[in-house]
């Protein structure tokens, strides 16, 4: 079991906390050893004093209770002599007894003696002195009551508070641009580049980081361009002469008609390779979200493919929440995985919809009824020109399943394959609701 936080903030948050906890132990050792210790061994002390004044002659071993001189010393001080009965009724049963004070008591007073602590609307200490073992001695401390402690304690609690958001807005701040970091470099992950961080914010080391984020984030959208540019060259450069190659095998004789119809499917094959690889680059980036059900797409990609000569069945969930997608680039990842589906396999073609609840996200999931492909090969299968030959044995660029990895990543979703335990290849798209 993990006890420490995972995260810097929580590290930072958990380290204050931690600090803050020892401050106030120390806090309250300090005032316990320095301040409340010292005062009560001098509230002791004066008690002891005045207990003595009761027993003012040296030879006395009973209070003077009928004398009139105890009488006013009684009426002045506010000390009262009971005897055990009479203590009993006016209260002392409801006294603590505190050791602590006890002791103290008997080494000011030179014998055993007792101390109860009564707490009612005032403060009041019995004490059972040695030179009297059968009385006992009510001294009021009438300047000490329990609400006196409210504002230490009020007080320890606001420091307390407040020291801890402090700690926690001091850590938010100092983690804040790193959660910027974060969420823009997801968005270079996913092809998509923010605008440059504030490098102006955080510690030095976080600017440092930020400056060199921007830097690299500069150089891989410069790449990206210069990558597009690039393809969009060559891709202009070869539809030029595979036109005129197409235009001169439309003029060859009828008896070379072989030739020219090879040449034609050549043509068209490397022209729709091309287009792939337009399409690998291209990240509709420009195309805005829009909230859309993924059975409508699924309906429209159904019927635009009527003419097929094969089935595709469709196991739509009723009611399918709405998420947010870019539609034309979500059109092409259903077309690719159908157009898969009937080109690897022979038998029906299945798409079904869902909605998982607890982890709040819809799927789309196409089935074919294929060879499928090897376990070991699934993982390589997401990778550009990487194909399943040995199991499926078709051509192709190897940039079909590349494409749709990119368009989902750039949905925040994520896609699976699969065997099915009676055959086929199952593929799996997730999208969250948000």
């Amino acid at each position: 079991m993990r006890l420490l936080p995972r995260s810097a903030f929580g590290q930072t948050v958990f380290l204050i906390g931690f600090l803050l906890l020892i401050n106030q132990l120390m806090s309250y050792l300090s005032v316990a050893f320095y301040v409340i210790k010292p005062s009560t061994q001098q509230i002791n002390h004066l008690i002891a004093k005045q207990i003595k004044v009761v027993f003012i002659d040296s030879n006395q071993t009973e209070p003077l209770l009928s004398s009139e001189l105890t009488e006013r010393f009684q009426h002045v001080t506010g000390i009262e002599v009971y005897s055990e009965a009479q203590a009993l009724q006016k209260g002392l049963a409801q006294a603590i007894y505190y050791k602590y004070f006890s002791d103290l008591m008997s080494r000011e007073l030179g014998g055993a003696a007792e101390v109860r602590v009564a707490q009612g609307d005032s403060y009041a200490f019995w004490v059972q002195p040695p030179q009297a073992p059968n009385y006992w001695i009510k001294v009021p401390l009438t300047g000490l009551d329990e609400t006196d402690f409210s504002p230490l304690t009020f007080y320890l609690l606001i420091i307390g508070v407040l020291s801890v958001v402090g700690g926690w807005l001091f850590a938010r701040q100092l983690n804040r641009p790193l959660k910027s970091l974060q969420q823009a470099a997801l968005q270079v992950g996913r092809g998509e580049f923010p605008p440059p961080l504030a490098e102006n914010k955080g510690s030095t080391e976080v600017i440092a980081v930020t400056k060199a984020f921007n830097y690299m984030a500069r150089g891989i959208q410069q790449l990206e361009q210069d990558r597009a540019l690039l393809m969009a060259g060559v891709s202009h450069d070869l539809r030029t002469p595979l036109t005129r190659i197409r235009l001169a095998s439309e003029m060859m004789q009828e008896p070379d008609n072989w030739i020219r119809d090879g040449i034609v499917s050549d043509i068209e094959d490397m022209n729709a390779i091309i287009d792939q690889f337009i399409d690998y680059l291209r990240h509709h980036k420009e195309e805005p979200g829009q909230k859309e059900s993924l059975n409508t797409l699924v309906h429209e990609l159904v019927q635009a493919e009527h003419l097929q000569q094969r089935s595709i069945t469709t196991e739509l969930m009723d009611d399918l929440p709405k998420v947010t997608l870019r539609r034309v680039a979500m059109k092409r990842v259903l077309n690719n995985l159908l157009e898969n589906g009937l080109r690897y396999s022979d038998g029906d073609i299945t798409i079904s919809t869902g909605f998982e609840r607890n982890r709040k996200r819809v799927y789309l999931q196409v089935r074919d009824h294929g060879p499928g492909i090897p376990e070991e090969q699934m993982k390589a299968m997401f990778e550009p020109f990487t194909q399943g030959d040995v199991a499926r044995g078709s051509g192709g660029s190897g940039l079909g399943l590349a494409i749709i990895k990119k368009i989902v990543d750039m949905h925040h979703g994520d896609i699976t394959l699969h065997n099915h335990a009676f055959g086929g290849l199952v593929v799996t798209v997730y999208l969250p609701l948000r």
